[in-house]
Formats: C-alpha cells, structure tokens, sequence
C-alpha cells in the first residue's frame, strides 16, 4: 500500500539521515521513478523532505524533524531488538511485516539508544525450534556474562570446551559473531581460524575474553552464519534411539565409555541407584545401526533391548565373531 510505503521512506529517513533514490527502491522493493513521486507526495503533505543533486545527493529530512518514544530505557530498546530468527518470521508469512516494523521502531527511538539497539539485533537471536533429539537446555553458568561481554565488545574469546561428540577438552580462540538460544539453549556463533563453528555455552569449561579486536571476514554476519551452521546440523541423519539394560556393577565404567552417546548426559555424574534385578535401563542416541556396534566392547554385560533392528546387527556381528573364532587360526 502507498500509505506504508510513504511511511517506511519517513522512517528510513529519520533513522539513516540522507538515502539516495536508488538506495531506498532497493529498500522498498519499487522503481527509482516510484520513489520520486512518493518524495512529492509526502512535501506536499507537508513533512520536510528535500532532494540533494549531485554524485553525493540524496533526499534528506530537515534537521531536527523526528519523532522519540520518550520512557523507553536503554536496556529496553535493547530488548526489543532481540529478535527471533529470521526463518521464523518467514515460516509465518511476516518476514516483510517484521523488516517494516523493525524500521518504524528504530526511527521512533530515542537517537542515544539507537546504536545499541541495532548491534543487538546482529549480535543475539531467538530460534525458538528444538533440534531433532536434543535433549534440551542444561544450566546456564556465569560464563554467559563473559560471552556476552566479547560479543558485544567485538572482542576475541579464548575457550577452554567440552566436546559432545568424545568428551574431550580442547582450547580455541574465536571471532564471535554473536550469540543464538536455540530453544532454551545458548550457542556461541564464531569463527575459528576463518571458519564458522558452533559452541554450546554450557560445555564451556573456562571463558577468557582478549583485549584483542575480533577478526571477522567481511561482509558476514550473524543472522547468515547461523543460518549455514543450523544447516549443517539439520541435514545430519536423524538420532536413532537404542534403549539397553547395562548389568549394575559395570554401569559406571559404561557411563563414561559411552557419554557422547547418552540421551541423559548428566547420568555420567549422577548414575542412577543400583536396581534389585542387577541391571539399570539406558537410552543412547546414536548416529546410524551401524554405529552401534560399539556396544559388544561389553559383551554380555550390556543387552540392547530396542530397536530389533539393532539387535538384529549385532546378533548378525556376535554370530560372525563366533564363527571366526571356531576356525583354526590363519597359517594352521
């Protein structure tokens, strides 16, 4: 509609100063032609819209002409411009209604808020949709304050972090480009050595943020980086589940063997109590049938009670191994 699209170019010009022509049909989506007729329009409403000539010209307002939200506190502004991710926005049907409301916000802020309120909206988002199989949020330490300090700094950040996939600790020093909760679960979005990574917050085992410049490529943001590293995660096959009965007097060793691969990794530091039977129930999650083969490291000390395709594989391995066992050994 005329009417949004006259109010979007007030807004944009209230928030950016002088935009040339080209710049805010790009923004809005019509012809340079179409922009002009809409400058004309609003003069002759009455808002104080002038065009500047020249390599270096534009329209522009006249200083002094905007509009405040006057109660708002910094951290307030701040606040609104956490937003949800993008893909969200679009999955709804309001990718458009969310870039319009987004520049009448910032136009109507207060000026001295305006700066933090945009390095907000490229610093944190909201993904509110779980992954597949993630068993959700841990505890979230104080070192989310240290993240939040080298995001917001544009300092580099020195972890020393856990990894889920072995439970090794490494050391990285990164780029952060900023911080996503991804359903109740903080990540940390940097680069490592001019590649994208992911890092949940909670496997942090120590933060250390430098006092030295972040070192991101050009032209790459947040929002985009995020969005190739969800990817990456998304098209991985889906977690299959495999429930398995461990015997009790090997049920801590197995705990610790298999903690990448535990539905529940705080039963490492919590095990369950010792059962009358002698056998405690585990769900696992892993990547294929495949690699469930790991489990016979236990021998009949660990039954896989779901799912019979795995039981199948490994009674398949099991009855291989047997057989191999019952010829004479190579060379006799």
């Amino acid at each position: 509609m005329k009417s949004d699209r006259l109010l979007s170019i007030l807004l944009l010009l209230q928030t950016h100063g002088q935009l040339a022509a080209a710049t805010l049909a790009e923004r809005l989506e019509v012809s340079t032609r179409t922009i002009m007729r809409d400058v004309e329009a609003l003069s002759t409403a009455g808002v104080p819209v002038y065009t500047v000539r020249g390599p270096q010209g534009g329209i522009a307002l006249l200083p002094g002409y905007h509009t405040d939200v006057t109660g708002l506190t910094a951290d307030e502004s701040r606040a609104l411009f956490v937003l949800l991710s993008g893909s969200a926005h679009v999955d709804l049907g309001l990718g458009h209604a969310l870039g319009s409301a987004l520049r009448k916000v910032m136009a109507a802020l207060p000026a001295p808020y305006r700066f933090d309120a945009d390095l907000t909206s490229r610093r944190i988002l909201i993904d509110p949709v779980r992954w597949r199989g993630s068993p959700g949020p841990d505890r979230v330490g104080p070192d989310l304050d240290a993240f939040q300090r080298a995001v917001f700094a544009d300092w580099r950040l020195r972890l020393r972090y856990r990894h889920g996939r072995d439970n090794r600790v490494r050391t990285y020093t990164v780029d952060p480009y900023g911080l996503v909760n991804k359903a109740g679960v903080w990540y940390l979005v940097a680069d490592h050595k001019g590649e994208p990574a992911l890092y949940r917050v909670d496997r942090a085992r120590s933060v250390t943020v430098l006092t030295e410049p972040v070192r991101r490529r050009d032209g790459v943001e947040l929002a985009g980086t995020w969005e190739i590293l969800r990817r990456r995660i998304d098209d991985l096959p889906a977690p299959l589940a495999v429930t398995v009965r461990v015997r009790d007097d090997t049920l801590a060793l197995f705990l610790r063997v298999h903690q990448a691969d535990l539905a529940d990794p705080d039963q490492v530091d919590s095990p369950p109590p010792a059962t009358q039977t002698g056998w405690t129930t585990v769900e696992l999650r892993f990547r294929s049938l495949f690699a469930t083969q790991t489990l016979l490291a236990f021998g009949p000390d660990v039954e896989v009670l779901t799912p019979d395709e795995a039981r199948q594989v490994l009674a398949r391995l099991a009855a291989a191994i047997v057989a191999r066992y019952e010829l004479p050994a190579a060379g006799q």
